[in-house]
């Protein structure tokens, strides 16, 4: 298996005032295509942290981390943000959907951004919205679906421009039980059909165990 990621010295500090706190202190990981890693710890070990950093939303203190072979943190702002927009999906507790639009347009949304023809971002994100069992809801706003409902569109979203990575970070985090264990089961299977990297921040262990792998993060270092 090839390797999608290669982590290597990543620090991370943050300056308040007189203060300064290192939430991550030297971190070393790698990541093959096509894998599955459940990131874990106690809240405040850095796992959001490290996820964004993954994902390209923010840069590291020190460190690297080669795409593909590439240090992606080389790249300009924005040359960073086509890269984030092509090459990563996102995932979050709280789904960011735009309220005023419909599901489908939601999930269309990164499609239209990178300047993909109108048709296919349409048919793309139809073919999405099918695949996470929401094609019967394409013209509902998001204020018009359940929790779970959104969290599905949200997920499709994110896999609007076909990324190889996948980052999600407590994406069961503000549902209930039955409806978690959904959208788990979603997440493998998506992952399995499309060949994905996927990486999930979780405090629940059922969703970490699922995962083919476990990183626990503890003070800002991999245990």
């Amino acid at each position: 298996m090839s390797s999608l990621l290669e982590v290597r010295g990543l620090c991370k500090t943050y300056h308040t005032g007189p203060s300064r706190v290192e939430v991550l202190k030297g971190i070393d990981l790698d990541l093959e295509q096509g894998t599955t890693v459940a990131l874990v710890g106690a809240s405040g070990a850095g796992k959001s942290t490290l996820l964004h950093l993954l994902g390209a939303l923010d840069r590291p203190t020190e460190g690297t981390i080669l795409y593909q072979g590439e240090n992606i943190f080389r790249k300009s702002d924005r040359e960073l943000a086509l890269f984030r927009n092509r090459s990563i999906g996102f995932v979050f507790q709280f789904h960011h959907l735009l309220p005023e639009f419909t599901a489908l347009e939601n999930v269309m949304m990164p499609a239209l951004i990178a300047r993909v023809a109108k048709g296919k971002a349409r048919a793309t994100a139809e073919e999405l919205l099918a695949d996470v069992g929401l094609g019967h809801r394409l013209t509902h706003r998001p204020g018009e679906l359940s929790g779970g409902e959104q969290q599905r569109v949200a997920i499709a979203r994110a896999l609007a421009l076909s990324p190889e990575l996948l980052l999600a970070d407590e994406p069961t985090g503000n549902l209930d039980m039955k409806t978690s264990e959904g959208v788990h089961a979603l997440l493998a299977d998506l992952q399995q059909q499309k060949g994905l990297t996927l990486v999930v921040v979780t405090h629940n262990e059922r969703l970490a165990a699922a995962m083919g792998r476990v990183v626990r993060l503890a003070d800002g270092k991999l245990e």
